[in-house]
Formats: structure tokens, sequence, C-alpha cells
């Protein structure tokens, strides 16, 4: 089997949310065709995305093209000697993440099996958690949301911190508290800044929530610093967690040899796909981190985690949720507080080209 054509483009998706104005979200689309008219579809997202597109179409597309799908790890190292010699991450590694997709996809195709059976097939299962990542400064407004999705059947629940012009440690203490005391001490509740505070803001947040279980605390200082993270952590009993947007193994070695993170959260769609993923996974499990997914695009990045033993949870972040249920034939659901993987071959995700091409950018 040859690769014959790879083709990216990039779709802005509306989305309509509870609570909020009318969004958009960004996407980044990758196609890969094969000589036997198996194709495979990736996807990545905001960080770069015409830059990203560009890239795919005219620097990958004219390396793979004649090679063997199914030969991933071949490729994956072919395109980091070739075109990232000095381990760049960036939009080389987001590039790659959704081209790498598509390949795994086409690799299920063709042995007519899921991706998560292929990566090890851990469980049919896997435990979600949902994410309200809009900068809501209302606190009933931020509960109610929370409270909605838990009437709902969610058992986790993650609130955005840090963002916003309005955003403090105070005020982000008292948005945290208020979803607390409004979904109950049974129902696992996290945050995540975004890169967006300085360690001493960080650690003030953490501080004021003393009282309030918090699972996790999610990127929550400038440029993922180590050394800060680790600073951090030394001085807080709440877990640390970080490395969705990072790529490579050696960043996310980086941030576990420095003992910056409790919560190792590599995501297929940024760190290089799920060829560089599973490394990166491999090496959170020996230092015995925390598996979680963070950062979107949970129907990629469930097959990661329900694939290998060490995966624990899967984000189903609003936005990003909500963009893969209008450009997909009826994905499967989380319900209950999991989802459970599909049995069809491939990443088991059919794009629905009618509601696609109007987005398309031009």
């Amino acid at each position: 089997m040859e690769i014959t054509r790879v083709h990216s483009t990039t779709y802005t998706v509306p989305v309509d949310l509870p609570g909020s104005d009318e969004l958009d979200d960004t996407i980044v689309f990758v196609t890969v065709e094969t000589d036997e008219g198996i194709s495979g579809y990736g996807e990545t997202g905001y960080l770069y995305p015409e830059a990203t597109a560009s890239f795919i179409n005219e620097q990958i597309a004219p390396e793979i093209r004649g090679r063997n799908p199914l030969e991933t790890e071949r490729i994956w190292d072919h395109l980091y000697r070739e075109l990232n010699p000095r381990a760049q991450t960036g939009t080389w590694s987001t590039a790659v993440s959704a081209v790498d997709i598509a390949l795994w996809d086409i690799k299920g195709k063709h042995y007519d099996q899921p991706v998560w059976r292929l990566l090890g097939g851990a469980s049919e299962t896997i435990p979600v958690y949902h994410t309200i990542g809009r900068a809501i400064r209302d606190e009933q407004q931020l509960a109610d949301l929370a409270s909605d999705l838990v009437s709902d059947g969610a058992t986790r629940v993650k609130v955005v911190v840090g963002k916003g012009e309005w955003a403090t440690p105070r005020i982000d203490a008292a948005r945290v508290t208020a979803v607390r005391d409004a979904v109950g001490d049974e129902i696992g509740l996290s945050m995540d800044a975004n890169y967006l505070y300085s360690v001493d803001e960080a650690l003030e947040l953490c501080n004021r929530l003393e009282s309030v279980s918090i699972d996790w605390f999610e990127e929550p200082v400038y440029g993922n610093d180590a050394s800060l993270l680790a600073d951090l952590r030394r001085r807080t009993q709440v877990p640390i967690g970080a490395g969705q947007n990072e790529g490579h193994r050696f960043r996310h070695r980086e941030l576990i040899e420095n003992d910056a993170v409790d919560v190792s959260m590599p995501n297929v769609c940024f760190t290089g796909g799920f060829t560089e993923a599973t490394k990166v996974a491999g090496m959170a499990a020996a230092f015995n981190r925390r598996l979680v997914h963070g950062g979107g695009w949970p129907y990629q990045n469930m097959h990661l985690y329900a694939g290998l033993a060490a995966g624990q949870l899967v984000e189903f972040h609003d936005i990003v949720w909500e963009v893969a249920n209008k450009i997909y034939e009826s994905p499967p659901q989380p319900s209950d507080g999991s989802i459970t993987l599909p049995e069809e071959p491939g990443l088991g995700l059919v794009p629905d080209w009618d509601e696609l091409r109007p987005y398309e950018d031009e």
C-alpha cells in the first residue's frame, strides 16, 4: 500500500454553547489517501492553523507520498530527520500530529481494528471529565453550568482560571468554590490556568482553595516553565498537571525529571500523534505519574488513553467537543462518567462533509 495524496484544509466552525455569545474554533483537517482506496483522517487545532496546513501540504506531503502508511514509526522518524533536525516544536509538531493520526486511522482500517486496540487494547471504556472552557466571571452562572453537567451524568468537572481581564486568585478562588458548593464533594473538580498565572499568583490560588478538594491544577504558570512548576509543586498540596501543548518527548521528559508535574498530559493532536504520544505515556508510567488527557480533541485522544493501561481520563472540553459533534457523523458520546470506545476500524470517525464544506476557510 502506498500514500498517493496528502491534503490539509482549515475550517472555522461556529459553536453555540449555553451562557456564551456565539464562538468559533479553527481546526486543521488532514486527509491521507492510498492506492488501495483507504483514506485516513487527522486533526489538530488552534496553534498556527494556517501555517500548519501549509506545512503539511508543501513540506510533509512530498516527503511521504509513495511511502507505506502502515510504517508509522519509519515515517515519523523520516519527517523528524528531514524536516526537524533541531527538534523544534510548534508548527512541526502540530502538523506531524495530524498526519500521524491519519496514518493510524489508515492502519486500523487496513487491519480491520480500532486504533485503541492496535495501541494495546487496555480497556473498551475510559472515564471522562467535562471542561467548561470559557472565562465565565459570574459565579452563579458557572455553578449552574457545572450543576447541569452533573445532572446529565458528569462525575468530574474542570473550570478555567486565570482567563479574562478580571481574573485574580481571589476571584478565581470564589468561582471554583462556588462550583464545588454546587456539585458537592463527590464530584471530581480540577482547574486549568492555560499558562496565565505567575508562580506567586498560582500559589495564592492554591492557598485560597486549601479547604476545597482539587484533583489537579493544570498548566498554572507562564510558559509551562519546569523550574517554576517544580517550585509550585513543592509549596502546595494541589497536584500539578501539564503537557497538553508540548511537542516531543524531550519536553515532557524535562517536566518529569524536574519533578514539575504529578499529572502528565500528552495530547495526540499536539505532541506528535499516536507515535510520539505513546512514548510520552510510557515515560510517565515509568516515573509513576498519572496519565490524563488535556487540551481537547477527545475522539482522537480516547484511543490513546483507552489503549494503554496507564491511561486514566479523557477530557470533553465544551468548545472542542461541540465542534467535533458537528463535523463527524454520529460520534460516540460519554455517558455516566465514561465513554465506550468504538469497534469500527481506525478511529471510527466519519467526516460529515456537508457540514464541513461551508466552514472551509478561503
